[in-house]
């Protein structure tokens, strides 16, 4: 089972199968279950969409399990189909609890791990960064305030010249090779922001881009946020841009996804450090013998 490269031409096709999966799942939506997502990270992960009855998409998981993502629920397939699709795979991943539940257990078995669960936080943790544990980020934001003099543009046909501008200093100022880091998937979510469903400013100090977000609406009032870059020349930015799309972007914001920290220390304890309501479990499922 080869598959089929991931192209924006089957972005209406296989986003559909997604939105099905995302249905109803409010804040517990799997950040995963998006073509942006998908598409973006296509190379890193070798994805490919295999067609019929019960498509998938096929791929490898960050610490290299060989998996299928079923753009069906589990348990509306027969065992016999979904036995035949794995067997060049190591199992079904991500699966939300939810549509886990369905399936027996006698049947299936459930595995996740810590490194790949998504970050959830309610929107007023970025608002006002209210309470002790978030003192740090209010103060960064106070020194941010008082030293540049700080706007943001909606990001649209002409923000991708700024945005490009932070990437290469973010990439300059974390010490990044071309190619390093996530920068080849963010270009592309720059370039093809509209298309791919991704919304977000770019912020500027002092006139000059200091800092973009992009995000992606999962559910009404749930966005996951796929790309965030600042300029470690700018301390505050990150806690700025966080607050300003939770209070001005153009539909309410009720939660923030901001995805997995792929066991990465650094990444983990930047996400920590903004108070997550919750982690969102995603199941590694297999078929018992």
């Amino acid at each position: 089972m080869t598959g089929l490269p991931l192209t924006l031409e089957l972005q209406p096709l296989i986003e559909s199968a997604l939105a099905r999966l995302r249905a109803g799942c409010a804040e517990q939506c799997l950040s995963d279950y998006s073509f942006s997502n998908l598409y973006l990270f296509r190379a890193v992960h070798g994805y490919r969409y295999l067609p019929g009855a019960w498509p998938v998409i096929s791929g490898r998981t960050y610490d290299g399990a060989r998996h299928l993502m079923p753009l069906f629920a589990l348990a509306d397939a027969p065992l016999d189909a979904l036995r035949a699709l794995l067997q060049d795979h190591d199992g079904f991943y991500p699966i939300a609890r939810r549509d886990a539940a369905r399936l027996p257990t006698e049947r299936f078995s459930q595995s996740e791990s810590p490194d790949d669960a998504d970050y959830l936080y309610a929107a007023r943790q970025f608002t006002d960064y209210p309470g002790r544990s978030l003192a740090h980020k209010r103060s960064q934001l106070r020194q941010l305030l008082a030293v540049h003099r700080l706007h943001a543009e909606p990001f649209g046909p002409a923000s991708p010249a700024a945005a490009r501008a932070v990437l290469q200093g973010w990439m300059e100022q974390k010490g990044k090779a071309s190619g390093q880091a996530d920068e080849a998937p963010c270009i592309e979510a720059i370039m093809h922001a509209e298309r791919l469903g991704l919304e977000g400013f770019v912020h500027f100090a002092d006139g000059l881009p200091v800092g973009f977000v992009l995000a992606q609406a999962l559910e009404p009032g749930v966005y996951a946020m796929r790309f965030a870059k600042g300029l470690d020349s700018h301390v505050g930015i990150y806690p700025f841009m966080f607050q300003h799309f939770c209070r001005h972007f153009a539909r309410p914001v009720q939660w923030l996804n901001f995805e997995q920290d792929m066991g990465l220390k650094g990444l983990r304890r930047s996400k920590r450090s903004y108070g997550p309501m919750a982690l969102i479990s995603k199941l590694r499922v297999r078929l018992r013998a």
